[in-house]
């Protein structure tokens, strides 16, 4: 498949945005903590200050990323803008409006999965990335689209059944489309798209009970 861009071009987009925007990765970083210490403490509210961080975190994807910057090198980024929106309309249509997803403990094999992808959204990706010569500002911090869809699987991992499962089918999508850049443009560190996409599967077709 040819890409309507080059991969020097991927990665100076990375690094224009970047710059543009800091410090906005410092606070959206401190948006994922906050939701994982409200998983943590387990407050009343928790449902819907996670809801409200994973629909925060889609909407810059789709706006302050795709429509301001990729938008530039490549066509298709309107359409990944529109599906970046309608993943926030999504969890801010469930999680806020109606109230409908609530985070806790899952079983262990759940948990073990939904840690390992917070850990590697937050810590392991960006190591990995400036280990592999993509370095600030051209590497993709948290906020652009992989680091966030693995983030957001993290914490779907904690849903508490009965749960809408149509908010993991923007991840899901996003996961087949990230995939591919691990190939086309060698970054591999975004193979961990296609293990977490796996997991948004199983969990589409077969919620906890």
């Amino acid at each position: 498949m040819d890409l309507p861009f080059t991969a020097q071009q991927f990665f100076a987009v990375f690094g224009q945005y970047n710059l543009a925007v800091w410090p906005m990765q410092i606070v959206l970083a401190a948006l994922a903590l906050a939701a994982i210490g409200a998983l943590v403490l387990a407050w009343p509210w928790s449902g819907v200050a996670i809801a409200a961080s994973l629909a925060l975190l889609w909407a810059w994807l789709g706006i302050g990323y795709h429509l301001a910057w990729f938008t530039r090198i490549n066509p298709l980024a309107w359409g990944f803008a529109a599906l970046s929106l309608a993943g926030a309309l999504v969890f801010a249509w469930h999680g806020l409006a109606r109230r409908t997803l609530r985070f806790g403990a899952v079983r262990r094999p759940r948990a073990i999965v939904g840690i390992a992808l917070l850990v590697y959204a937050l810590l392991a990706y960006p190591v990995w990335s400036h280990l592999g010569g993509h370095r600030y500002p051209e590497m993709p911090t948290f906020g652009l689209p992989c680091p966030t869809t693995m983030f957001t699987f993290g914490m779907l991992a904690f849903l508490l059944p009965p749960y809408p499962r149509g908010v993991l089918v923007v991840p899901i999508l996003w996961s087949a489309v990230g995939t591919q850049a691990a190939f086309l443009l060698e970054v591999p560190q975004d193979l961990g798209l296609g293990f977490a996409g796996i997991a948004g599967l199983v969990w589409l077709r077969r919620p906890p009970r």
